[in-house]
């Protein structure tokens, strides 16, 4: 095995890789200064394809910029009009709307009961056992609905609505204590319609005789510094009945007897010093869609008798008991002249009729009977 031999020759002049070989390639010194460097920018680059977006001549521009406005005006204008329509269908109701109907004043009677004799007392207890008062129950379950069946344009549960509103009116107005003191007035006008609440402020503060502004025509009250209830609890009986009295408009009567315990406010508290009160209300109210939302009502009358009281006794601010012991005063109702111009005045009295005597013992010079709910006859105005 031989080695590298060199060729027959002699070895080249410019063997590969020597400086000869790239010496056509050489720049000189001078060429090197006299060069000059330049870098094109990106967009230069680029060349022909700088310009993504074509450039529109300027008549073009101005015509599509106009184009613009005009749709961006259109699509506000409707805009505008599509929330004019909403607001117009939205206040519109496509059913016809019932005339508005505004509360009629209330019409009151109040009619004083007078006793013929002294008034009995006893003990609450006692004169409670009495007939027929002892069949009554306390308080408002007194106060009781009758079956509910839907009329031609009120359901079972506004029927319903409405006698609850009543039955609250009833005990708000005559088994709250506070009312029966004349302390408070907010529970029960607050459940009237508003057409209706001038009339009973001004009922309350300056009540008078003319079958239309009596207090005591709006709820059962007492003068606090004569009178105090012996017992809380007070007996109740009655009825309620309703029925639709036009297409939009159901009425509700109320027929109820409350029966009071009294006795002196000042003095000392004998166990026998109570003496029972009876008061009948008849109300008649009346309801609208809108009360029956709402939770109020309209009085329209209301009948009362109470007593025992004298029949002179002015009973249209408070009621004006006569207590254990006590008897009317001889004089009958206020006179009334049919021929007096001014406000007229409805002056009314009953007589109270006897109950049974209570069972169990009586007390010392109490007489065998006591008060009833309603007069021997019914005076009307």
């Amino acid at each position: 095995m031989t080695g590298r031999s060199e060729p027959p020759d002699g070895p080249p002049e410019n063997p590969a890789g020597g400086e000869d070989e790239y010496r056509s390639l050489v720049f000189d010194e001078s060429f090197v200064q006299a060069a000059r460097m330049q870098e094109y920018s990106a967009q230069e680059r680029m060349g022909e394809h700088a310009r993504a977006v074509r450039t529109l001549p300027e008549a073009q521009v101005t015509v599509r910029s106009g184009g613009g406005s005009r749709a961006a005006i259109a699509l506000v204008v409707l805009i505008a009009l599509a929330f004019a329509v909403a607001v117009y269908i939205g206040f519109r109701s496509p059913y016809p709307q019932p005339a508005v109907r505004r509360a009629e004043p209330l019409r009151t009677t109040v009619v004083p009961l007078a006793p013929r004799g002294a008034v009995p007392g006893g003990s609450p207890e006692r004169l409670y056992r009495t007939e027929p008062v002892s069949g009554f129950r306390s308080g408002a379950a007194g106060i009781n609905f009758p079956a509910v069946e839907r009329t031609q344009n009120f359901s079972d549960s506004q029927i319903t609505a409405a006698l609850a509103t009543v039955k609250d009116y009833l005990v708000e107005s005559s088994l709250n204590p506070d009312v029966l003191t004349g302390s408070v007035r907010r529970p029960v006008e607050h459940l009237l319609d508003p057409d209706q609440r001038a009339q009973f402020e001004q009922s309350l503060s300056s009540p008078a005789d003319d079958g239309s502004h009596a207090a005591t025509g709006w709820l059962v009250r007492f003068d606090p510094e004569q009178v105090e209830l012996a017992d809380p609890r007070i007996r109740v009986h009655g009825t309620l009945r309703y029925e639709e009295e036009a297409a939009g408009a159901l009425g509700v009567v109320s027929d109820h007897t409350f029966t009071y315990a009294l006795r002196p406010a000042d003095g000392p508290h004998r166990e026998d010093g109570a003496s029972l009160f009876t008061v009948r209300r008849e109300l008649h109210f009346r309801f609208d869609r809108e009360d029956l939302r709402l939770h109020r009502l309209e009085v329209r009358t209301a009948y009362i008798q109470a007593g025992p009281q004298s029949c002179s006794a002015d009973a249209t601010g408070m009621l004006r008991p006569l207590l254990a012991g006590e008897r009317a005063d001889a004089r009958g109702p206020a006179a009334t002249d049919p021929y007096a111009t001014g406000r007229p005045t409805a002056a009314l009295c009953g007589t109270l009729g006897a109950v049974s005597s209570p069972t169990g013992p009586t007390s010392p010079g109490s007489p065998p009977q006591g008060p009833q709910a309603g007069p021997t006859s019914r005076p009307r105005p």
